[in-house]
């Protein structure tokens, strides 16, 4: 079922790789035909099985950033973790590219758990997820319906349900939502007309940034 994917073999993370862990490239599939790629840590020296958390997030950030950092950290205590990129992000299959999905982002974190809960050396009632910023309201999706899921972690400032429905500090009201819908119909339109896709406005992209410097 899995697509084979192009995955580095070097060290790319933003962050000084521990001496006091295993680490390891897997790769895993949602039930939306999407292979993800993870980067599996493990505490050297384990044995027997271990309690295990698949970390994800910020939102439309990569696996070699917060989310490894903090899935490293939690396996020099003594975890198995995964952190993984979201489908459609990062070395992660799915096209178009940087595509959002509460749905799909949702089946993310539970095709991570049906990858660690099949591991031989996993724990399978002690598994937990960990979702950071834009990714903890997923967290909170996968945990309310899926009872393999015994702890969850929502590391985020927002509430993100809210901040979609009324903006960063309830900033919309009735009228403002309604016209934010419309300036994304809008936008579909458009995206149609055009054949691509406009990206959402956030991050800088370096590899745009450097194609407009040339």
């Amino acid at each position: 079922m899995e697509e084979k994917l192009n995955l580095t073999d070097k060290w790319d993370k933003t962050f000084e790789k521990s001496n006091k862990v295993n680490h390891r490239k897997i790769t895993f599939h949602n039930r939306y035909g999407i292979t993800l790629a993870a980067d599996l840590y493990e505490p050297k020296d384990a044995t027997g099985k271990l309690p295990a958390i698949a970390v994800s997030g910020p939102f439309g950030a990569v696996k070699e950033q917060c989310s490894g950092l903090y899935a490293m950290n939690l396996a020099e205590r003594g975890f198995l973790t995964i952190a993984f990129d979201p489908s459609f992000t990062g070395e992660s299959g799915g096209s178009p590219r940087y595509v959002a999905s509460p749905d799909i982002n949702t089946e993310d974190f539970q095709a991570a758990v049906d990858f660690l809960i099949t591991q031989d050396n996993v724990d399978e009632n002690k598994i937990g997820i960990l979702g950071i910023c834009g990714w903890g309201g997923f967290a909170l999706n996968a945990a309310a319906i899926d009872t393999r899921i015994k702890a969850t972690v929502a590391c985020t400032m927002y509430d993100m349900s809210r901040v979609t429905a009324n903006g960063y500090f309830d900033s919309l009201d009735k009228e403002g939502r309604y016209q934010l819908r419309e300036e994304l119909n809008v936008q579909r339109t458009e995206d149609y007309k055009n054949d691509e896709y406009q990206r959402a406005r956030g991050v800088v992209d370096p590899l745009l940034m450097m194609h407009h410097s040339l």
